[in-house]
């Protein structure tokens, strides 16, 4: 019988990558690809793994980019409970800041999550409050918490109405492209039928990605269209902190026209269809830790 688990590597690798950890791109296809390797052996599909980096047990997104350690105290345990290891970083500061170069980062560390997570093949799960980047002031244990540590402040909707906004459109943008949303693993070969390779692995050069390079923070990636009527879409993962220049792939008688760049202020982080723009060259500017994503059509 078919069933779904929570895939835990796909939780670690993704919180690793995004942090800086060097020489994961592998890997991180291999995720992105729908994990193969965790279910292909047994006659399971991408459908098995449920894609996450947080859930009720453990730190919320916000907190996750905000602390590098955990602050249980209030749960009477002397901070003995909860994780010791959640593959977090605070960006430069640790909790509460006004800094606004750190606050800028971690709403894109933040961002760059989620894009990921929605651009991998298998089932997304997103934790409630992520959305508005909901804190439990680095709690990574607060069931035991019945009190604004743990509550829902619905204020942040508001607040956060630029995240929840990112979140919305990134929904959509999944939602639009079934070649994201198939249930089969990428396998870097032609689609069914005879169409054209399902996906296509880069690094800082086209068809040339850095699955040996142990300092490398980098991958892009090409997936076919899986009818006339959808766009190819070309992703590029930087989570080094320099800015590049990345090539993007020729596709006969199509532009790619940019529809995500975490780099970028609000609302220019993410396009809806009618408001994206076409990249004037076969290149494109990568900041540091950012995703980019970008849509091939006439």
């Amino acid at each position: 019988m078919a069933w779904s688990e929570w895939n835990g590597r796909y939780r670690d690798v993704m919180r690793r990558f995004v942090r800086g950890d060097p020489g994961l791109v592998g890997e991180v296809a291999t995720r992105i690809a729908g994990s193969a390797d965790l279910y292909a052996h047994t006659g399971r599909t991408p459908a098995s793994s449920i894609n996450f980096i947080t859930c009720h047990d453990g730190f919320t997104l916000y907190d996750l980019v905000s602390y590098n350690s955990k602050y249980n105290e209030a749960n009477g345990e002397d901070n003995r409970d909860g994780s010791n290891d959640n593959l977090s970083w605070n960006c430069g500061i640790e909790g509460n800041t006004e800094d606004s170069a750190v606050l800028a980062l971690r709403t894109r560390q933040a961002k760059n999550l989620l894009a990921i997570i929605m651009l991998s093949r298998g089932v997304p799960m997103l934790y409630a409050g992520d959305e508005v980047l909901r804190t439990q002031r680095g709690n990574n244990n607060a069931y035991c918490q019945n009190n604004q540590l743990a509550w829902f402040d619905w204020r942040l909707v508001e607040t956060n109405r630029d995240m929840l906004r990112y979140t919305r459109e990134l929904i959509a943008l999944r939602r639009r492209h079934s070649s994201l949303t198939v249930n089969r693993f990428f396998r870097g070969a032609p689609q069914p039928g005879g169409g054209p390779v399902d996906i296509l692995w880069h690094g800082a050069r086209l068809n040339e990605p850095l699955w040996n390079d142990s300092e490398a923070r980098m991958l892009a990636f090409t997936i076919a269209a899986r009818n006339e009527d959808e766009e190819d879409l070309h992703v590029i993962l930087n989570m080094s902190e320099q800015a590049l220049d990345a090539p993007l792939p020729v596709i006969a008688a199509r532009r790619w026209y940019l529809a995500l760049d975490t780099a970028r202020a609000a609302p220019s982080d993410i396009l809806a269809r009618a408001r994206q723009v076409a990249v004037p060259e076969l290149v494109y500017r990568v900041g540091a830790r950012s995703v980019v994503v970008l849509e091939a059509r006439a």
